[in-house]
C-alpha cells in the first residue's frame, strides 16, 4: 500500500496540531513541514468535516485538534482519506477476473489487507507522536525538533 500525499500530509497535520499547545495556523503547518499552504489548506477542510479538526475565526483563531489523540487510530484515518485499500481489484469486487473463484492468490492479499488495516486500526494518534510540547508558542516544535537533534548527535 502507498497512502496519497493527502493522507500523508493529513497524519502530519495531525501530529502538528497534537504537538502545541496552542491553536496552530495552515501557514504554521506548511511552514514546518516545508509544503504548499493549499496542499495543508484542502486537507485542514477535509479534516474538519470529518470531525478530527476545528477551525477558529477572528483575532487569535486558527486550527486545533477536535478529538482527543487516543480517540483516533491511524487506521480509521487512513481510511477516510484513502477509502478502499485493496491490493488488487478482484480482492473487493466479485467477477472481475476469469480465475476469481479458484485463485488462491486472492485470498492471500485479502488476509494481508486485513492484516494491515487491523493494525492500523490499533494504533491511536497519541501513539505516534513525537513530543507533547507543554506551553509552546507557534513554530516551537521546529526549534525543539532541531534543538533534539543537536543534542542527540
Amino acid at each position: 500500500m502507498r497512502l496519497s500525499l493527502q493522507t500523508d500530509y493529513a497524519l502530519r497535520t495531525l501530529m502538528y496540531l497534537a504537538s502545541v499547545s496552542n491553536r496552530a495556523t495552515i501557514g504554521d503547518v506548511a511552514a514546518f513541514f516545508q509544503i504548499p499552504a493549499p496542499n495543508v489548506a484542502k486537507v485542514v477542510n477535509q479534516l474538519a468535516r470529518l470531525g478530527y479538526v476545528r477551525s477558529v475565526r477572528g483575532i487569535g483563531g486558527g486550527i486545533e485538534l477536535a478529538v482527543a489523540t487516543d480517540e483516533v487510530t491511524i487506521g480509521e484515518l487512513v481510511e477516510a482519506f484513502e477509502g478502499s485499500m485493496h491490493l488488487l481489484e478482484c480482492v473487493g469486487t466479485d467477477e472481475v477476473c476469469v480465475i476469481q473463484s479458484y485463485c488462491k492468490l486472492r485470498n492471500v492479499l485479502a488476509r494481508a489487507e486485513q492484516v494491515q488495516v487491523d493494525y492500523l486500526k490499533s494504533v491511536k494518534l497519541s501513539d505516534v507522536l513525537p513530543v507533547k510540547i507543554t506551553g509552546a508558542k507557534r513554530g516551537a516544535v521546529r526549534s525543539l525538533s532541531r534543538t533534539t537533534t543537536r543534542k542527540t548527535k
